[in-house]
């Protein structure tokens, strides 16, 4: 490996660093790769990298569209009615709050694919439900916590998009291919939490003890069974036309769009603000999903040109063991330090997964791996903006909510290893 690839390394710990510090994602994620161009006398590389993600046709359509719908859906209050009938029927069987919170959880996220949005209106209404069934605060976060890796079956999230373009792939057909994976996470971190809020007697808490964010009176909420099955629609119609009616092309941009039409005829909200909130949905994820996209391109970039790649290839190239488990623990410990599920496994997917057949593995393997490992890494750090959320809500500290979710989601990450081959 020449000079500049040890010096990649020093970077890479360093942005590792800043991320630990909580520096802004996106400025560490440029700043490293365009540094890692320069030192190797090739800044165009980084600066042709962001100009070519930034245009990238598939991957705007799909993120942008979906968030835009996601906020149309809060704002009309579909989301709180969709969690209010989900959550009326396990209100009184205790222990089993745990797991089947986390569950449902993982439900409502593949409809509403963001894990700080589901955490606030889930946790605002299932984590005093909780700690009045005697849960302890800490275990009803983590209860909610744990549910927020749902989002990798939803067509919205920005990794099934990037990956399954990457690999040549639909993405209902790269979603296809992980979902039987995804569903380990889910239900290994369901039923892991439930054996350790078990063993730590987090189910014999005080069951009038709801204080702080948890215990506040809510705004009167009226729900609605026609809104709560808006957020499900477009998946409903993705799986419809690709699997019953596969020549009718529906995109994830098209099916975003027509649960939005739907949207504002059932709840006819005022149009005005309902577009406003749209297409702010809209700028707002390309400025913050494609964004992290965006620099995490000129990261991989940097990597590539600086040499760093190529040696990491050359040494995947002697075991597709060491493709694998650097695949899974790679992304997995690189999401706990930095709080992030999507850095960590979107610079491996840059920079690694195109060279996956060189080692003896299949891109859309790969690329799954890394980021349902990274999803599993992110819920287990107590850095993550949805752990402080629900930490908030229950009025506990963040690293008690992880020390609950790190052991099922290591469990999940090793399982994840050995089986995506």
């Amino acid at each position: 490996m020449p000079v500049t690839g040890w010096i990649a390394i020093l970077v890479v710990i360093g942005m590792i660093y800043l991320l630990v510090k909580r520096w802004e994602t996106r400025l560490v994620l440029f700043g490293a790769g365009f540094i890692l161009c320069c030192i190797s006398l090739d800044p165009m590389a980084g600066l042709n990298a962001f100009a070519k993600t930034m245009t990238n046709a598939s991957l705007i359509m799909a993120i942008c569209a979906a968030t835009g719908f996601a906020y149309c859906i809060t704002y009309t209050e579909c989301d709180r009615s969709l969690v209010y009938y989900l959550s009326r029927p396990i209100r009184n069987i205790g222990l089993l709050l745990v797991p089947i919170t986390a569950i449902i959880t993982f439900l409502i996220n593949i409809a509403i694919p963001s894990a700080v949005g589901v955490g606030a209106v889930v946790g605002t209404t299932f984590i005093p439900l909780m700690i009045r069934a005697g849960i302890k605060p800490v275990a009803a976060a983590a209860a909610v916590l744990m549910g927020t890796t749902g989002s990798l079956l939803s067509p919205g999230l920005s990794h099934n998009a990037y990956v399954s373009e990457m690999a040549g792939m639909t993405i209902v057909d790269l979603i296809s291919y992980h979902a039987v994976y995804s569903a380990m996470i889910g239900i290994v971190g369901a039923v892991g939490l439930a054996i350790v809020t078990f063993v730590l007697g987090d189910h014999k808490g005080d069951a009038s003890a709801v204080t702080g964010a948890a215990g506040k009176d809510e705004k009167p909420f009226k729900p609605s069974a026609i809104r709560a099955i808006i957020p499900v629609v477009p998946i409903v119609l993705l799986l419809v036309f690709t699997f019953w009616i596969p020549s009718v092309k529906m995109g994830v941009a098209q099916a975003m769009l027509i649960g939005t039409i739907l949207c504002v005829l059932v709840c006819l909200p005022d149009l005005q603000k309902y577009s406003n909130q749209f297409f702010k949905g809209m700028g707002d994820s390309y400025g913050s999903i494609m964004g992290i996209i965006i620099a995490a391109g000129v990261l991989a970039a940097g990597l590539k040109v600086s040499g760093l790649v190529d040696g990491l290839i050359s040494i995947m190239v002697q075991s597709n063991e060491i493709a694998q488990w650097g695949g899974s623990f790679g992304p997995f410990i690189l999401s706990v330090v930095m709080g992030s599920g999507d850095a960590g496994a979107l610079a491996f997917n840059g920079a690694v997964t195109p060279h996956a057949q060189e080692f003896g593995m299949e891109i859309h393997k790969l690329g799954s791996l890394a980021f349902l490992a990274g999803a599993a890494g992110r819920t287990a750090s107590p850095i993550a903006g949805i752990t402080i959320l629900v930490a908030g809500i229950a009025q506990v500290n963040p690293f008690d909510v992880a020390k609950r979710t790190a052991v099922p989601m290591l469990v999940a990450c090793f399982l994840l290893a050995i089986f995506m081959r």
